[in-house]
């Protein structure tokens, strides 16, 4: 049963459209992965895929899933080479147009969906900073940061507000998928729907205003902004960029392409003085394949007039000299070239990205690659590590296919029975890094993580 209020303003907005709508919530729900283009290749992965895909229009490496496939299980996704993402979820990172090198922020980040598609748009290049409020969130963003092989980001758990201090005018591009009354999401989500009330909804729209006013802050002069959200609700939509524009003149909606089903905002449902709304997309379920979505390219006056920086400047980490574990274990077992900046974290070893800004003060929950733990006269390196490295990069490794019982066997923490070298290996499947193997003797001691074992 869907809320009285919330049905009674949706026949008032859609008028005769409204029972295809209706019609379209009790349907089910359209599935979808996204491509991880940092570890395969579009055309490579489609060859191996043994799922029934067609493509999502607005997203060049989306892809809707059959009913009775399950890529959550399949060994490719815990090689991190695809991402399960709700299909309208994918158009918002795609309009935010992000190049390689850029300084990017997704302000409001878990678990990570839009975080991993600005990720493998950005190639390991520039700045990626991934913020979530809430501690459990913003870990579970952190992982999925780890499983995708991502190196150029740092995962934060702070306030708008505390960003704002330290990123004054910093970013080139800003994400801001706000939190909401997920009324796109009622069909997937029941417990959206017992959640919702119009005080919610008001509740959402005040709060969606405070977050907007921080991320303006931080946009550098010329720079690119999206806003999303994924609910119907006009006071949240057309209604938030309205109230956006009047604050901040210097902002302008982007007229941008719309893909067959997407709609135009509608004035009438934000505020008439603010023309600029009609130009914001809206996604409807009776229209396309996907949830209820919204989103609105903001662009802001100015040029780009060269770096801005940290308000603590550029981190410095500590000298290679100090690295010396690492550096053995590099030699020994890797050909691997990645610039950084090298900090640690206990004994923990991590690899920042170039011009890495200050993060003293901040709850930072991962500043780049983790590569691994420093331990008396020996290096242990990371899984996050294992799934960052292509095949090539590692000296020594061991090639699952992915129909093999062995693979399932290593996913579940046994150990690996086989003959080689001694050592470090990275375990693959069908060439794609799972994990880490140590030979002693016949015997590969397995490495990967006892909290992401399956029982098969």
């Amino acid at each position: 049963m869907l809320p009285f209020d919330f049905e009674t303003r949706m026949r008032s907005m859609l008028g005769s459209e409204y029972e295809l709508f209706e019609n379209s919530l009790r349907c089910a729900p359209h599935q979808a992965l996204r491509i991880n283009t940092l570890k395969a290749l579009p055309q490579d992965f489609l060859n191996k895929a043994p799922f029934s895909l067609a493509p999502v229009p607005w997203a060049k490496e989306g892809y809707y899933y059959g009913a009775n496939d399950q890529p959550g299980k399949h060994p490719y996704h815990d090689a991190g080479m695809y991402y399960i993402q709700e299909p309208s979820a994918m158009a918002p990172a795609e309009y935010l147009g992000v190049l390689p090198g850029e300084r990017v922020l997704d302000l409001c980040a878990a678990p990570g969906g839009k975080s991993t598609q600005i990720a493998a748009k950005m190639q390991g290049q520039g700045i990626l900073i991934c913020n979530e409020i809430h501690p459990m969130r913003a870990k579970i963003l952190s992982e999925n940061i780890e499983r995708m092989g991502i190196a150029n980001a740092l995962v934060t758990n702070e306030t708008p507000k505390r960003l704002l201090e330290y990123f004054p005018a910093y970013f080139d591009r800003i994400l801001v998928d706000a939190p909401c009354s997920g009324e796109g999401m009622f069909r997937k989500n029941s417990m959206a729907i017992q959640e919702w009330s119009l005080e919610h909804v008001a509740m959402c729209a005040e709060r969606q205003d405070e977050i907007l006013t921080c991320a303006a802050g931080m946009l550098r002069a010329g720079g690119k902004m999206v806003y999303s959200t994924c609910t119907f609700a006009p006071e949240e939509n057309e209604g938030s960029v309205s109230r956006f524009l009047g604050r901040f003149p210097e902002f302008t909606v982007e007229k941008a392409e719309l893909y067959p089903g997407m709609e135009p905002g509608r004035l009438k449902w934000g505020d008439d003085t603010m023309e600029q709304a009609r130009y914001s997309i809206r996604l409807f379920p009776h229209k396309l394949n996907g949830e209820g979505h919204f989103l609105a390219v903001l662009q802001k006056d100015g040029v780009n007039c060269g770096l801005s920086f940290a308000n603590g400047g550029e981190a410095m980490g500590i000298p290679q000299k100090e690295c010396g574990e690492w550096l053995r274990f590099q030699k020994e077992n890797l050909c691997m070239e990645r610039d950084g900046v090298y900090l640690t974290f206990g004994d923990q070893l991590y690899l920042a990205p170039v011009h890495m800004p200050q993060i003293k003060g901040l709850k930072v929950l991962r500043p780049g690659l983790h590569l691994g733990t420093n331990k008396k006269n020996r290096f242990e390196p990371s899984h996050a590590l294992a799934l960052y490295l292509k095949k090539e990069e590692a000296f020594k490794t061991v090639n699952f296919s992915a129909e093999d019982k062995a693979v399932r066997e290593y996913l579940s923490g046994q150990a690996v029975f086989s003959d080689g070298d001694k050592g470090w290996h990275l375990m693959l499947v069908d060439g794609y890094g799972i994990g880490w193997g140590k030979r002693s003797g016949g015997v590969l001691k397995n490495h990967y993580p006892k909290g992401l074992r399956k029982a098969y």
